[in-house]
């Protein structure tokens, strides 16, 4: 055992010797670094007049939206529609039990009959027109002109001596409590009548809570969520479905304020949805914000697109582009001309064979080129190739002219 560790230890302090000795090896001589011009394509700072085009990003919405809450109580005996159908304008979504409401309006209707009977009226959307020809007031009259009458004969009797004066002070008592009768009968028939409108009223009402057990879609719709289920007793204000409208559907965009002047209501808006990179869908803008978020410095934009098909969904995230009516003359250089340094966009300009870098500040993007706002003035030449290997001082050789130069 000994002599295996010895040999082992052995073996061990030769390769140390071997490699320190490599270490002591002098090292090749280092290749100079060749020094010279970079050779860079270069390209101008042309003018082009542009229309501005608004680029954002929103979301999709849908047009209408409503949570359709139950009018009365009762057990819920059908529920016809769930989660993504399509219903019609006053379809029968929700049934509720309508065997109370049915009874109540048997019974609210018979009382109405008896009461439009005593008035002399035959259908309940008849009124009276002459409270004195209502049968119990015609009776009271007739007894009351009756009893004048005989006032009159006995008064008649007893001025030519034939008559008494106790048949006389009778029919005056008697006309006296007729017409007395005849009033209260006027009286009576009024608060008849305002009794009869009181109960249509109640009638109407007991009508439109049977119809309230049929739940009916408010407006053509998909169903976003089904919150009921047969047998459930329901109350007032009980969520039974949430109806969404999607056709048109919504795009809610915000758009920086310094683009204000270029939204109008009613230019055409084209957007693309990440489910459909390949398609662009066609909407035109209809609302504008009149204000702007202080804190985001933009405001909102909606326009209203087409969705028959009901391919766009709400809630969705959606890139918006639209062409505006402002044309302006602006500065362009290749997007290869920039490089993006420690958070700075940065271009460098070529003048004499050498390079000074330059900060800029960048617009809008049109194709291969891209809008300089500041840091390069009109027919600079800007080198497009190589751009990571330059900085001020670089000298460079242009490899060519710049081709497809546009012209001011």
């Amino acid at each position: 055992m000994r002599n295996r560790y010895e040999y082992v230890a052995g073996f061990l302090t030769v390769i140390l010797v071997l490699v320190a000795f490599a270490g002591c090896r002098p090292k090749p001589a280092e290749t100079k670094k060749q020094t010279g011009p970079v050779e860079v394509q270069a390209s101008p700072v042309v003018h082009r007049e542009v229309r501005r085009v608004v680029d954002s990003v929103g979301t999709l919405f849908p047009f209408d939206e409503a949570i359709i809450s139950a009018e009365i109580e009762g057990p819920v005996e059908k529920v016809n529609v769930d989660l993504g159908d399509r219903v019609a304008q006053g379809q029968v979504m929700v049934q509720i039990s309508d065997e109370e409401q049915r009874y109540l309006v048997a019974q609210m209707e018979a009382q109405l009959r008896q009461s439009l009977e005593r008035l002399g009226l035959k259908d309940e959307n008849d009124k009276v027109k002459d409270i004195r020809l209502t049968p119990e007031v015609r009776r009271a009259q007739a007894d009351l002109t009756d009893a004048d009458q005989r006032l009159r004969r006995v008064r008649s009797l007893v001025e030519q001596g034939i008559g008494s004066q106790q048949d006389l002070d009778e029919a005056q008592a008697r006309s006296q409590s007729l017409q007395a009768a005849y009033d209260a009968m006027l009286n009576q028939t009024r608060n008849l009548i305002r009794d009869v409108e009181r109960t249509r009223a109640v009638l109407d009402l007991q009508r439109k809570k049977l119809r309230d057990t049929q739940v009916r879609a408010p407006f053509a719709a998909n169903v976003k969520e089904r919150q009921v289920t047969v047998g459930q007793y329901v109350r007032p204000n009980t969520p039974l479905l949430t109806l969404v409208k999607i056709d048109p559907i919504r795009l809610r965009a915000e758009v920086p304020e310094r683009m204000a002047p270029w939204i109008k209501v009613g230019q055409v808006a084209e957007v693309i949805v990440e489910a459909f990179e390949n398609r662009k869908f066609r909407g035109k803008i209809w609302r504008i914000s009149p204000t702007v978020d202080q804190s985001k410095r933009t405001f909102v934009v909606e326009a209203l697109i087409d969705n028959r098909n009901a391919e766009l969904k709400p809630g969705s995230y959606a890139r918006v582009r639209v062409e505006t009516d402002k044309v302006e003359r602006i500065r362009l250089i290749p997007v290869s001309a920039i490089n993006y340094v420690f958070g700075l966009n940065k271009a460098y300009a070529v003048s004499g064979g050498v390079v000074e870098a330059r900060d800029v500040k960048l617009g809008d993007r049109y194709g291969q080129d891209v809008e300089i706002t500041e840091g390069l003035e009109d027919g600079e030449m800007v080198a497009t190739s190589q751009v990571a290997r330059l900085d001020t001082g670089v000298k460079v050789r242009l490899a060519s002219a710049a081709g497809n130069q546009q012209g001011n």
